[in-house]
């Protein structure tokens, strides 16, 4: 499934200032409350909610190869976790990587991705 992707500069500032972060080894998940959300899910085509993604990978990881294996990693791990369906929605969810994510599988990264939303309470608790 293809993602909805922030597309707005100021969207990933407002993430990076307000939103909660968790940074861990190889990516930093910083999460903030969409409040467009309503707006999107009217537009969705099944009326639900989602999460808008963004990926930054600076040039300090490496070249352009390495950047986009970084974000394809980071998009896998990410889709994995989602696929389960156990993620909170309407949210805004940046991913940076971090230097040590060059050479790593989607395991690793989906592990860490796994912990960092552990940490920030985005999993829906089981009622």
């Amino acid at each position: 499934m293809k993602f909805v992707a922030i597309k707005e500069h100021h969207l990933y500032n407002k993430a990076y200032r307000q939103g909660q972060r968790c940074v861990g080894r190889y990516v930093a998940v910083y999460v903030l409350r969409d409040y467009a959300a309503k707006k999107l899910m009217m537009a969705h085509p099944q009326k639900r909610y989602v999460n808008r993604i963004g990926l930054s990978v600076t040039k300090k990881v490496g070249g352009a190869c390495v950047r986009t294996r970084a974000k394809r990693i980071i998009r896998e791990a990410y889709r994995a976790i989602e696929a389960q369906g156990n993620l909170k929605t309407g949210y805004l969810i940046v991913m940076a990587a971090r230097h040590e994510i060059v050479g790593k599988k989607t395991q690793d990264i989906e592990r860490e991705l796994r912990t960092a939303f552990d940490r920030l309470g985005f999993f829906k608790t089981k009622a």
